[in-house]
Formats: structure tokens, C-alpha cells, sequence
């Protein structure tokens, strides 16, 4: 076996790899710089308002029925992502809004809420009726394995 080419192999591959890191690492810097900028965007516009959740739910920003700017505006690898979508009441009108992952999973429906808005996202729950419902637990992995494998044995023992 000749070593030699294979040292050649392995330093290549080594170089297209610090290459590749070295490209992530300054694409992420990027990213980062322009999260902070749009964060101090929303920060800026943010207000109170009393809601009513009156349904919510996971939708692709197509089927979303929120304003044709808003798909125009959205690159192009997030316009396939599902978003949490809120339909509210803000007084008498009734309107579209997307909601921040943590707000979506506590917002209660048919309950009226104030909360912080920043244009169409809504960005925290201030107060609710009754106090704010905690976040439902996260599943890990192994939880969902068990889970899966609880109603297939459930599922058996009610056959027999």
C-alpha cells in the first residue's frame, strides 16, 4: 500500500473541512449580526394588547391567510416552514397573527389575554384570566420511544 497517497487523501480532506468550518463559522456571524438587528427592530415597535386567542395552529405561511407581503418578504428557505399561527380578536376585528414558540404553546384560547405585539408577532404574554398556563413539558426522545411502544402494548392487550 503506498502511505503516501494516503497521507495526500487525508490532508486534503482535512483542508476542505477547516475550509468548510471556517465558512460556517462566518456565515453564522452573519446571521447573528442581522438576528440582533431584527430583535431591535421588534423591540422598538412592541406594544400591549388585550387578545382573544380564537384558534391556533401550525400552518405553512401560504396556507397562514396572512397578508401577501408577508410571503413576498420571507426568504425563500423558510417560506416551506410551519410557523405558529394565532387567529385573534383585538377588539371587533378579527386578525392573523404569528406567534413566538413558547407564547403558541401558553396562550390559551377562547380566554382573553394582554399581551406584547410587535406588528404581526406577537412576542410575549403579559397577563390572562385565571394566570398564565405553564409550558407543557418537553418530550425528549427516549419519552417518545416509550410512548410509542406504551400504545402498541396497549393496543395488544386490548385485542385479546
Amino acid at each position: 500500500m503506498n502511505w503516501s497517497i494516503v497521507l495526500n487523501v487525508v490532508i486534503v480532506i482535512l483542508v476542505i473541512l477547516v475550509a468548510a468550518l471556517a465558512a460556517l463559522y462566518f456565515w453564522g456571524r452573519k446571521l447573528e449580526k442581522r438576528q440582533i438587528e431584527q430583535q431591535n427592530a421588534i423591540d422598538a415597535a412592541k406594544q400591549v394588547a388585550t387578545i382573544m386567542a380564537i384558534d391556533k395552529k401550525k400552518l405553512k405561511l401560504k396556507d397562514s391567510g396572512l397578508p401577501a407581503v408577508v410571503f413576498e418578504q420571507t426568504p425563500w428557505y423558510a417560506k416551506r416552514a410551519k410557523l405558529p399561527i394565532v387567529k385573534v380578536k383585538i377588539g371587533p376585528k378579527i386578525m392573523t397573527m404569528i406567534a413566538d414558540e413558547k407564547v403558541f404553546l401558553q396562550l390559551p384560547l377562547r380566554t382573553e389575554a394582554k399581551v406584547m405585539i410587535s406588528g404581526l408577532y406577537i412576542t410575549e404574554i403579559k397577563s390572562v384570566r385565571g394566570g398564565i398556563p405553564p409550558l407543557p413539558p418537553k418530550k425528549t426522545f427516549f419519552g417518545r420511544v416509550k410512548g410509542f411502544f406504551k400504545k402498541d402494548s396497549d393496543e395488544s392487550g386490548k385485542k385479546k
